[in-house]
């Protein structure tokens, strides 16, 4: 393969697709949601789990207010709620009533948890950090909520009854398509002994 090499990143979408996943807030008596793609788990024990969030967005405002946020994925039947919620902001918007969104509540957290999530995690911020135009909120999950037919036995989401929403950025959306298993530590070793026939 020969690649271009460039001295700017943008456009900035070469980590794409990622999950969207719809990250909710409240504080002060009003609650809001945003997409979020930029989210990553950290830690297993404790759990820990990131979200990357503009100082613009009044989510930011929300949890940096109360600490707290849950962070919902959703099913690919609620693309255009992902499109929607990321259009416009809270600051001008309930979105909730907007755009008819059903809600749980938290069992550990005051943010909501959507009905229409097949998970969501309960978070308590346990870090803030700025990084360039966005803030990192580093968070211990303090509870998960998950529908028990959206995962295999064995913990998997179960790609034959739920496709999550990913993002690839300039409002495009991509499903997952394909499901493979692969021993990592049987590929090792034809490897290595292929390597040593050599």
């Amino acid at each position: 393969m020969t690649k271009i090499v460039q001295p700017s990143v943008d456009p900035f979408y070469f980590h794409y697709p990622s999950g969207a996943t719809l990250v909710t807030s409240h504080a002060g008596g009003r609650s809001n949601l945003m997409a979020v793609a930029w989210h990553v788990a950290i830690s297993r024990v404790p759990p820990y789990y990131a979200v990357s969030i503009s100082s613009k967005r009044f989510t930011h405002e929300l949890i940096v207010e109360s600490g707290e946020f849950t962070v919902n994925f959703v099913p690919w039947e609620e693309r255009e709620l992902v499109a929607k919620v990321a259009a416009c902001s809270g600051r001008d918007v309930d979105k909730f009533a907007a755009f008819q969104i059903e809600t749980e509540a938290g069992s550990q957290v005051k943010a909501p948890v959507l009905k229409a999530a097949f998970a969501a995690y309960e978070c308590r911020v346990a870090g803030h950090y700025p990084y360039g135009d966005h803030d990192l909120f580093v968070a211990e999950v303090v509870a998960v909520q998950w529908e028990r037919s959206a995962f295999t036995d064995d913990g998997r989401l179960d790609l034959e009854s739920v496709s999550p929403v990913s993002y690839m950025g300039e409002d495009r959306y991509v499903t997952a398509a394909q499901e493979v298993y692969l021993d990592r530590g049987a590929l090792v070793g034809e490897a290595l002994e292929i390597a040593r026939r050599r």
